[in-house]
């Protein structure tokens, strides 16, 4: 395997069994531009058992390339990395789905905080972050877990707040058609499209149509804030007889209906 740095080879490493022990070594793929902080992290993981860098780059374009190519566990990636490229956290999280993604900045600000914490960031650290807290992140991150500070905890929660409160305001809560409650009603009980599309008596595509409608409408990102919103504000119960009456009756197989 060969680390990626502007598209060629840098250093070569030795194509040999992997021994079990490197096999459970949680994978890392670091995305910096500046070469003294990829030198500096590898040599801080090089040191750790459990921590192997598979590949580095120092561009975007590289960067996505790299994902095809090299499996990895938890990305390190540099917020000026991706300054001015549009949907670049949703379109890494596309490629690697199952990739967990570690932003490194030089300073952060609320707005970008939240926001890059909605978009499924697991983890907002600082460049000077010490080579040991650095590693515990790494690990807690690469084990599934959150790495956020008690500033961020602040400004996220501050943002779940306000939209709440936007969400339940009369003058600003957009009007949700009988479909599209009964769609959040299955949501709030916890089934998946499949199972919501047979009650329905539709399609999964369409049920997934009705989702965007529906997120677009309440500012809501996925399925998991759409159900802590509804059930918080009890969206799903204000129209009940609407519900019932949506549920006994199946929606055609086409794209959702302007209602």
């Amino acid at each position: 395997m060969a680390d990626i740095i502007s598209g060629r080879s840098e250093e070569a490493v030795p194509q040999e069994v992997t021994p079990a022990t490197d096999r459970a070594a949680i994978r890392i793929l670091l995305a910096d531009s500046q070469a003294i902080y990829r030198v500096g992290m590898r040599k801080v993981f090089a040191v750790e058992d459990d921590l192997r860098v598979v590949a580095q780059v120092d561009r975007v374009e590289n960067l996505y390339s790299a994902l095809e190519r090299h499996p990895a566990d938890v990305l390190l990636l540099e917020s000026n990395l991706i300054i001015g490229v549009t949907n670049a956290i949703p379109e890494i999280m596309r490629r690697a789905p199952e990739i967990k993604i570690i932003v490194q900045t030089v300073a952060s600000d609320e707005a970008n905080t939240v926001e890059m914490y909605r978009r499924g960031v697991r983890g907002i650290i600082p460049r000077s972050i010490s080579p040991d807290l650095l590693v515990k992140c790494v690990r807690k991150i690469g084990a599934g877990e959150t790495w956020i500070d008690n500033q961020s905890v602040t400004w996220v929660i501050e943002a779940y707040r306000s939209q709440a409160s936007s969400i339940t305001n009369p003058k600003s809560q957009p009007r949700l058609s009988p479909k599209e409650l009964a769609i959040i009603s299955c949501i709030t009980q916890g089934k998946r499209n499949k199972e919501i599309a047979f009650q329905l008596g539709t399609t999964e595509q369409v049920i997934k149509n009705y989702l965007r409608k529906i997120y677009d409408k309440l500012g809501v990102s996925d399925r998991l804030e759409l159900a802590l919103y509804c059930l918080h504000h009890q969206i799903h119960k204000k129209d009940g007889k609407e519900v019932d009456g949506a549920l006994d009756k199946p929606m055609a197989n086409g794209a959702p209906a302007q209602e």
